[in-house]
């Protein structure tokens, strides 16, 4: 069957099955905070998500949960090098050191917690991500947040699908440039990534 794109055409898109509420047992899941970074989150940063700034007190929410139930929690911090391939397609940003490469105060990680370094969209790919989730602490299930959402938060969930992690993303702890590509995410995510997406951060529960 061929499907034609047709320029000027107007795209419905499919009904995102929300779920009305996850519960989680706090031993087997993580959550994973994407590129909270200074130069995505904050007004003057290099390559800005204006939506990003909305998502800081509801990640927090989820963060202040899952610590109180020693639920695993994990950053990816977008690390890139002077000329990287990836500034001929996104200006430069995040460079190792800079302010800017820097996850923002209000969500700085904890002492116990893990940074993933990467220097590509997915959290998976050349770090130890999978290594410490599977191998070292056998979880099953992992909510992802952050910025940008059809970018780094859907490639790496994707990659979490394909390890057979249940993905689940609250639809306001991630943020996008515009809804087209928020509602993207959410339907790949939803049809095709293992994952249950909710609306809201406050849908979700860790139990013990």
């Amino acid at each position: 069957m061929e499907f034609k794109y047709i320029p000027g055409k107007t795209v419905e898109v499919p009904d995102i099955p929300y779920k009305d509420q996850i519960e989680l047992p706090a031993s087997e899941t993580a959550v994973l905070v994407v590129d909270m970074q200074n130069d995505f989150v904050r007004p003057e940063g290099k390559l800005v998500v204006p939506a990003a700034s909305e998502t800081v007190a509801r990640i927090q929410q989820v963060l202040e949960s899952a610590r109180s139930r020693d639920v695993r929690v994990i950053y990816t911090q977008d690390t890139q090098v002077e000329d990287d391939p990836e500034f001929d397609i996104w200006p430069e940003h995040c460079l190792i050191g800079t302010w800017g490469w820097e996850i923002i105060d209000e969500l700085k990680p904890g002492a116990q917690d893990l940074i993933c370094r990467k220097n590509r969209y997915d959290g998976f790919y050349g770090t130890w991500l999978d290594h410490f989730l599977s191998k070292i602490w056998k979880i099953k299930h992992v909510v992802i947040m952050g910025t940008v959402s059809n970018i780094c938060v859907a490639h790496t969930a994707a990659s979490a699908g394909i390890r057979w992690y249940h993905v689940v993303l609250p639809a306001d702890g991630t943020s996008a440039l515009n809804e087209f590509d928020q509602a993207l995410t959410l339907r790949q995510v939803s049809f095709l990534y293992n994952g249950s997406v909710v609306k809201s951060v406050q849908d979700i529960r860790f139990t013990d």
